[in-house]
């Protein structure tokens, strides 16, 4: 490997809102070939950075160099910009280019090799599953032979073959590659070092090692911090107490009690705040809707399921009634549908598919669409509410890490995290007497999961569910597998 250096931050201060900094005077250093792993709490600001790799925001204060100047930067987004949602597989790739490529087929031929897939050139992005647009945000950015890859969660929504044909790739990967992701097996395999956002300090901490050695590393100082902290708290209420006995007998004594108080305040300022990064959400319960008297206990009937085989739907008879406390796991690979049936079925046009018209559906879309993104996070949780209680919504919101200043925002504004808790904060607001949840896992922190999985495990009403991860999969009670491949 390279020691030359590719990619530095020197002295780096960046803020949306005057004396709130994401970053401040935050330094670090990015060698060739080297594949890092980008860490920090959702919203920590982690999009951001990347966006001051790619020159689409410029520094407050300080520089971002790129050396040499002319070294190029590709970056794999979360999600495909809406613009490009209606142009065809060949148009999109088209924008890459500053002036028109007469062998675009040919390198568009190239990635997709790389990426393991094969998509009609004339088909529309929108018409592709998630699974398929993770593919192909991966090959827009590789089709640019960036020198710096940025790879933001490339593993959300990829199925199991997508995740360890990514995984082989990178391994072989001869540039250099940051990659921001929660999945912590993915991130492990070939990563050879962490750079770590810390929201509170606004610096970013370097790392050597693989992943697990570095998360290792970081919970043993946050031990180290919390044991000093105690012992402060101990020194600082022994000092407090007894400058409080000699304040009240007076003469030299007054002095001694000062002396005292001093000392409790140096105590106090050798505190380390806990960094916020190593929040979890707090455990949770998803209630059910009370359902009325005359209600039979159906919640979805289905006589007939489809898939997408060879881009064409096939259809088979299934005789399948999911009743209250039912889960359901949809699985299958990826471009086969599943999406397509969860979404279908939400909307009341899958055919053969009947929702119980008494029963309040939750849904968790894997792009977050069913959410009002021009709303705000505290309008949103008060219109799922059927008695409004601000407090108890703020409560509630605040066992997600959506505070006040999460809440005030802009749907539109939020992290993905941040999306993705307030989704599962809107569920247990609303009450609903059916889950309907598709990659329930996307964006989420990893600390965050097993709280989750344990919530839908326990969760009383009726659940569907897609998700290619096995290790959520396997904390969450699944009653029957539907595999559509099986079609």
């Amino acid at each position: 490997m390279s020691n030359e250096v590719v990619l530095r931050f020197s002295e780096v201060t960046y803020e949306y809102v005057h004396k709130k900094p994401l970053l401040e005077e935050a330094s670090f250093s990015v060698r060739q070939r080297s594949r890092v792993a980008l860490m920090g709490q959702n919203g920590a600001g982690k999009s951001t950075l990347f966006k001051l790799i790619t020159g689409e925001l410029k520094p407050h204060e300080g520089q971002v160099v790129l050396t040499p100047k002319d070294t190029s930067v590709g970056i794999a987004r979360q999600v495909i910009p809406a613009e490009h949602m209606g142009l065809t597989v060949r148009e999109y790739f088209a924008t890459a280019f500053a002036e028109k490529k007469y062998n675009l087929d040919k390198l568009i031929a190239n990635v997709f090799g790389a990426v393991n897939v094969s998509l009609p050139l004339e088909k529309k992005v929108k018409e592709f599953s998630g699974g398929q647009q993770a593919r192909l945000l991966l090959a827009y950015a590789l089709i640019q032979e960036p020198d710096i890859l940025l790879l933001d969660e490339p593993t959300n929504n990829l199925d199991k073959a997508g995740i360890e044909h990514l995984t082989g790739f990178l391994m072989m990967y001869e540039k250099t590659c940051i990659v921001i992701s929660h999945d912590a097996d993915f991130l492990n395999a070939f990563t050879d070092g962490v750079l770590y956002l810390d929201s509170f300090t606004k610096k970013v901490e370097q790392y050597t090692g693989n992943y697990f050695d570095v998360v290792e590393e970081i919970g043993k100082r946050i031990e180290r911090e919390n044991l000093q902290n105690a012992r402060a708290e101990q020194e600082i209420k022994r000092l407090k107490a007894q400058s409080e006995q000699f304040a009240h007998k007076g003469g030299k004594l007054r002095a001694v009690a000062k002396r005292m108080r001093e000392s409790a305040e140096e105590a106090e300022d050798t505190m380390v705040d806990v960094r916020k990064e190593d929040k979890t959400i707090r455990e949770f319960v998803i209630p059910v809707q009370e359902f009325p008297a005359f209600f039979n206990g159906q919640i979805v009937k289905i006589d007939s399921i489809t898939a997408i085989k060879d881009n064409e739907p096939i259809s088979t008879e299934r005789d399948i009634t999911i009743r209250r406390g039912s889960h359901i796991l949809i699985q299958g690979p990826n471009g086969i549908g599943k999406s397509t049936f969860l979404e279908k079925l939400i909307q009341g046009t899958a055919e053969g598919v009947t929702v119980s018209p008494e029963v309040k559906v939750g849904y968790y879309k894997q792009d977050f669409s069913m959410l009002d993104f021009g709303q705000t996070a505290f309008d949103a949780l008060m219109d799922a509410m059927q008695l409004k209680d601000e407090p108890l919504m703020r409560s509630i919101a605040a066992g997600f890490l959506l505070d006040g200043k999460a809440l005030g925002t802009e749907i539109g504004a939020l992290s993905e995290g941040q999306k993705g808790l307030l989704a599962f904060c809107r569920l247990v607001i609303m009450k609903p007497g059916l889950l309907v949840l598709d990659e329930p896992t996307n964006h989420i922190n990893f600390r965050h999961l097993p709280v989750i999985a344990k919530a839908l495990d326990e969760y009383e009403g009726a659940l569907i569910m897609v998700s290619h991860i096995p290790d959520f999969v396997a904390q969450v009670r699944i009653d029957e597998i539907i595999d559509l491949s099986s079609i």
